[in-house]
């Protein structure tokens, strides 16, 4: 058995269903009191549970993340007592801040408690649904998936849990394509009538004296490329295709998110732009968009050309090859050391290193080009 003589990361769990502060008692005993109860005074009240949102990618096996935190959005909670709405976060960042690769990836503690194990687990789910960040990859949808899990809702835990429902945790995206595609248009049209004036020239709700038109949006989720085409009609309404879903479109801001109905679909979304990527958050899931701006783009072309990148920011420990050696896809090429822990870079493909760039002892950034391979 363990024994530490200090709090464990969980501590909230037992403060959530006794309703004491153990770091209170923690400072008491250490200053000599006596503990304020004894074991058999202690009353325990309902269910509570703790996740962990750290900074890593689940969909890469938990390669840790780092980034700037542009939207840190937080469900409504206490912090470091009790809630009495049994939604509380411990957490030591603020919008803005950035994490990095010297320390533990965890950013928060989100803790739910409930009179019973299954409104925990419900009040867990839209606590997370209700944390939106943005600027790196964490965990959060994952928490989701396993919640929504049927070994953990039932209860049926085990060290196999993850390997034996790995078909429901991970690579799973609840909101369609079409649905974040409308979310996105929504958002850009809240956001050009804000910026519209009185006189007529600077308004944008798409009037023609000669009757209906079409205005077209691109968008790309992944590899797919997705078309939407929004008709102005009329009569002032708006309707909205995208890939074979049609339906007229209505929107309205409501609070920090959008009030959006799309043909028979209605939800409040939440649309957070970085550049040219569109997340969008739903009581569902989350999912992202990198929009296309077809004459930005018109020309441009990504040639990889075998170039090996660093996933996160570190430093170098080592290289297995050197310049002029053949390599073998999956072959190790490097490691990098970051988070605490060391990762092994493998070689995307077969080829011959034709430079290294960097030298053991080097710190890089991410998405530095450690090597380069030629075909």
């Amino acid at each position: 058995m363990e024994m530490n003589t200090r709090l464990q990361v969980e501590h909230p769990v037992t403060e959530a269903i006794t309703g004491l502060d153990l770091v209170e008692w923690q400072l008491r005993v250490a200053s000599g009191e006596p503990l304020p109860l004894q074991q058999q005074q202690l009353r325990l009240s309902g269910h509570a549970i703790e996740a962990r949102i750290c900074a890593e990618n689940p969909d890469n096996n938990f390669l840790p993340a780092t980034g700037r935190l542009d939207v840190y959005a937080l469900p409504a909670c206490t912090t470091f007592e009790r809630a009495d709405n049994g939604v509380r976060v411990d957490s030591g960042v603020r919008q803005g801040d950035a994490i990095s690769p010297y320390y533990d990836s965890m950013v928060a503690k989100l803790i739910v408690h409930g009179d019973t194990r299954e409104q925990a687990l419900a009040r867990l789910d839209v606590a997370l649904a209700q944390t939106h960040i943005v600027g790196l990859q964490t965990n959060v949808q994952f928490l989701r998936h396993v919640v929504q899990s049927p070994s953990f809702a039932q209860a049926d835990l085990d060290t196999a849990l993850i390997p034996r429902e790995a078909a429901v945790l991970f690579g799973q995206t609840r909101v369609s394509a079409p649905l974040a595609c409308a979310a996105e248009v929504a958002r850009t049209l809240l956001a050009e009538r804000a910026g519209q004036g009185a006189e007529p020239f600077s308004q944008t709700d798409g009037w023609r004296s000669l009757g209906e038109w079409v205005r077209r949006f691109a968008f790309r989720q992944g590899t797919e490329p997705l078309a939407a085409s929004l008709r102005y009609r009329r009569d002032g309404s708006l309707q909205l295709s995208v890939t074979d879903t049609v339906g007229e479109l209505r929107f309205a801001a409501s609070g920090t998110g959008i009030a959006l109905h799309w043909g028979e679909v209605s939800a409040v979304v939440h649309v957070y732009r970085q550049g040219d990527v569109a997340h969008v958050h739903t009581a569902q899931g989350a999912a992202q968009l990198t929009v296309v701006d077809l004459l930005a783009h018109a020309g441009d072309a990504q040639a990889e050309g075998g170039r090996l990148t660093a996933p996160m920011p570190g430093k170098v420990v080592s290289f297995a090859v050197k310049a002029g050696d053949r390599v073998k896809r999956g072959q190790a090429l490097a490691v990098l050391d970051a988070m605490k822990m060391e990762h092994t870079i493998a070689a995307p493909g077969d080829g011959t290193v034709a430079e290294l760039l960097y030298a053991p002892g080097d710190q890089v950034g991410e998405g530095a080009a450690l090597l380069t391979l030629s075909a």
